[in-house]
């Protein structure tokens, strides 16, 4: 059975270790905790320029070996809760997929830029859409253990056409990233940019694992992806997220 409590209690603890991050802590109080499961990135190095056409011109594209990159997080979130209060039954876990990819604010310091965000909750995607201002869809989702893969599947509601559908299964030992590496690029941020706001958050050091996939769709991205990602996956990783603020402030 899962441990709602013991959950909530791990993602306040997180603030006792920020060494790793590149940007201090807010000072102001972090507004929701949540716990990310089976988190499972691909991610295809993609042109500058064709990313630029839906990032606004204040963000500035990050890149990492000559190239842009466009990720896409699939992951099933447990123990969401407000602070000072522990999960709801019945609407505190969910699956979602991000569709993202990496930027620089006015001030320089790094974040993620969503393209979407898809929810089995309909409240989940409701809430991000109205509180962080992010393009967020309910989809039909599915996470599944079959023998030693994952199967994974994301059809958003409304759309058709936008799906992803994937397996996956760690191939190698886990590790940290490395300071200055792709994979720290990839996975060791801690601001969200929207379009008129930004929010910080916090995590741990992700312990990743390599990860071999077989990607049949993922015409959830904002445009054809060809080249062959790299894929990555963890176990479970706890957050706090900071209300929106201005990107400016």
């Amino acid at each position: 059975m899962y441990d709602d409590a013991r959950a909530a209690r791990r993602q306040a603890r997180s603030l006792r270790r920020v060494g790793h991050r590149p940007f201090p802590l807010p000072e102001s109080r972090w507004t929701l905790g949540q716990t990310w499961e089976h988190t499972f990135w691909a991610h295809w190095p993609v042109a500058a320029s064709e990313v630029r056409k839906h990032v606004p011109d204040e963000l500035a594209i990050e890149e990492h070996d000559g190239s842009a990159w466009l990720g896409i997080v699939f992951f099933r979130v447990r123990s969401l809760r407000a602070r000072g209060a522990l999960p709801v039954p019945g609407i505190s876990s969910f699956l979602q997929l991000n569709a993202r990819t990496y930027v620089r604010g006015p001030d320089g310091l790094p974040g993620v830029w969503f393209f979407s965000i898809d929810a089995s909750s309909r409240l989940a995607a409701l809430g991000v859409r109205r509180i962080y201002h992010v393009p967020a869809f309910h989809a039909r989702m599915t996470l599944e253990p079959v023998a030693d893969w994952y199967d994974a599947e994301c059809v958003r509601v409304g759309e058709p056409g936008r799906v992803f559908s994937a397996r996956y299964r760690p191939t190698g030992d886990t590790f940290h990233a490395q300071p200055g590496s792709l994979e720290w690029f990839l996975t060791e941020r801690y601001r969200l940019f929207a379009v008129d706001a930004r929010a910080e958050m916090h995590h741990d050091r992700w312990l990743l694992s390599p990860a071999e996939a077989e990607i049949e769709l993922a015409t959830i991205a904002p445009f054809a992806l060809s080249s062959t990602p790299r894929c990555h996956c963890a176990f479970r990783q706890d957050a706090l997220i900071w209300p929106p603020e201005a990107i400016h402030s």
